[in-house]
């Protein structure tokens, strides 16, 4: 089948000092939404955060909008991280001020960023991945979730869940990695970009930084040394970085233990975790990843909508209890007949939820 590929998914930023920012972010969003742009873009002190989708005419008349900002012009690597997509990744368009562009707890100047950049190239990456030796310590840091997924041969978890808890870690590597140089990587680069100024004052100066990150490198070659699928932080969340039958699948379907790559979140509100499902066991349960979850959601109701198997509106459900708590009996015994005739039969290999558990940086090696 061959897919219309009219739309272009943007994704880039850039670090530079911006004194007015919250004056940036009006006129940004006020651009974006008038040429029918949608995304989400991040403007602060430190820079420009930015993923977004578009047509082609809705995308030059973009980039040309960025040159004619003094801020925003020369952002590197955005043509060799874009990729053509059959549609929007967003359903709207969000353009806010953030004072970190990427969340790490302390905020950083354009200068001390440039002068802490110690950067290897795509090429150089693959040669030493090639080499296949102990002689560099790969480290991935990304969220655990998202190594999860996918990640390069050889690479060592950072062992977070939020990217702000690296600070934390920094004398665990230290002890870990000793004196071998040590290759990051991220998504887009920018974390690790932002990372490095934090580790050079925190003693681990010339940590190199892989140019442009993961999807510069799949851009150009694709599974060469890349297991798995990337994840990403649009509508597409599992993305292919090759046609399937050259990807690798590294992960497998909560469920049923058989191959799968797609992310879904739990429908038991409190508990939202992310699980690996095929989309049809993932129907079979009704979304909800553990038989805790389910119980839960029978007693207290809260439940995520999801149209796309289940026409019950959960939300104007509760909002009529909110308006009418006479209302709750006969409200919740409808919800209640409803998931016990859907989950008839249906068995829980988990008993519990089991929130993503953090990898030890020296523990997980695929």
């Amino acid at each position: 089948m061959n897919l219309d590929l009219s739309y272009t998914l943007l994704t880039f930023y850039k670090f530079v000092d911006i004194p007015n920012p919250t004056e940036v972010v009006a006129d940004h969003k006020e651009f974006c939404d008038d040429i029918g742009l949608k995304g989400r873009i991040f403007i602060g002190e430190e820079g420009i955060s930015a993923t977004l989708t578009g047509r082609t005419g809705q995308i030059k008349a973009y980039r040309l909008y960025l040159d004619s900002i003094p801020f925003f012009r020369d952002i590197p690597d955005i043509d060799d991280k874009a990729c053509r997509v059959d549609s929007h990744k967003f359903n709207k368009m969000i353009v806010r001020y953030r004072k970190e562009i990427v969340a790490l707890g302390k905020s950083f100047s354009a200068e001390q960023i440039e002068q802490a950049k110690h950067k290897i190239s795509i090429d150089e990456f693959k040669k030493i991945l090639e080499n296949d030796n102990d002689s560099h310590v790969i480290l991935d840091m990304r969220n655990d979730y998202e190594y999860k997924l996918g990640h390069f041969k050889n690479a060592i978890p950072a062992g977070t869940i939020q990217f702000r808890e690296v600070p934390d870690l920094v004398n665990n590597y230290k002890e870990q990695f000793g004196d071998k140089p040590v290759i990051m990587y991220c998504t887009g680069g920018i974390r690790c970009e932002k990372l490095s100024a934090m580790l050079e004052e925190a003693g681990m100066p010339g940590v190199f930084q892989l140019d442009g990150g993961v999807v510069k490198y799949v851009n150009k070659y694709q599974t060469t040394h890349w297991l798995g699928n990337l994840y990403t932080f649009d509508e597409r969340v599992s993305c292919p970085v090759a046609d399937s039958d050259e990807k690798i699948v590294i992960t497998n379907c909560h469920y049923s233990g058989k191959t799968a790559d797609i992310y879904f979140n739990c429908r038991y509100g409190p508990c939202n975790d992310q699980i690996i499902a095929l989309p049809e066991e993932y129907k079979r349960h009704f979304g909800f990843c553990s038989e805790e979850c389910y119980h839960k959601s029978l007693a207290d109701l809260l439940v995520r909508n999801d149209f796309t198997f289940d026409k019950f509106n959960y939300k104007i459900l509760r909002g009529q209890i909110k308006a009418d708590p006479t209302r709750y009996d006969e409200i919740s015994r409808k919800i209640n007949i409803h998931l016990r005739q859907n989950l008839d039969g249906v068995i829980f290999n988990h008993p519990k939820s089991n929130k993503i558990k953090r990898i030890s940086p020296i523990s997980q090696l695929v």
